[in-house]
């Protein structure tokens, strides 16, 4: 499996994979041109995807789904929303698993903002991603359904001391700190310190405020489970905002 960002952040979302026999993007919440133009640097074309799964309806996660005409994936709840503006339009049910040729994709749903917001875990020749990427709390089922994976892509958004000392409205300070809002650097570093495992390879983190975070916070955060844990096996890099990230390989 390989394991690619092409953007991370409020001004937009969308992960690419590809296994032995499928490529798949995972939202795509930035302009169209830019898609293509990342996947070119992957060597992959837009007509390649077999599928474009698409997380929940904000425009940093879904800003290009009406002009992708490959099969497109969205939750039931949401699928009204789509309709009449995705030519190739498919649907699961929120906590049920589907494949696509070699690989199997389950849902399950997350606390955040949205009309039915889920995360994912996607599984191919024994191998799992977690994906987690809006998010306002680490609940029992998240923890559960991301128990076992070799990757792990958890939403690190914001440091919670630069948030309060913001710019932010507080209306909105208050709904990035909510229950439905965005994972603090803290309760990331918590909820990967509970995933933890021997096959554990990679952390991405996800997802970072530009304006409420800043790499180095969150990357002691989570280097400092490593720390504690020894789990030395376990790479970690930042998912860039606006650029390729890391291309992950398992």
């Amino acid at each position: 499996m390989k394991v690619c960002t092409l953007a991370s952040g409020s001004s937009g979302n969308s992960l690419f994979i590809q296994t032995n026999s499928s490529k798949i993007l995972i939202d795509a919440g930035i302009s169209l041109r830019q898609i293509k133009a990342r996947l070119k640097k992957l060597d992959v074309e837009l007509s390649d995807l077999d599928a474009v799964i698409v997380s929940h309806e904000h425009l940093d996660h879904a800003m290009s789904i009406p002009k992708i005409e490959n099969p497109t994936y969205v939750a039931s709840a949401t699928i009204h929303l789509w309709k009449d503006k995705v030519k190739n339009l498919y649907e699961f049910n929120t906590g049920s698993s589907f494949s696509i040729n070699d690989v199997l994709i389950t849902s399950f749903s997350v606390p955040h903002d949205a009309l039915d917001p889920v995360g994912f875990t996607i599984e191919t020749d024994h191998k799992k991603l977690g994906i987690v990427t809006d998010i306002g709390t680490a609940t029992s089922l998240v923890k559960e359904r991301l128990k076992g994976s070799n990757i792990l892509i958890i939403e690190f958004n914001h440091d919670e001391n630069i948030l309060r000392e913001s710019h932010y409205p507080w209306e909105i300070k208050q709904r990035i700190m909510s229950r439905l809002g965005h994972l603090s650097n803290v309760q990331a570093a918590n909820l990967f310190a509970g995933l933890l495992h021997s096959e554990l390879s990679y952390l991405l983190l996800a997802h970072l405020s530009e304006t409420n975070n800043r790499y180095d916070i969150a990357l002691r955060a989570a280097s400092s489970i490593i720390e504690k844990s020894g789990a030395d096996q376990v790479s970690i890099s930042v998912a860039p905002r606006k650029t390729l990230g890391e291309v992950l390989i398992i």
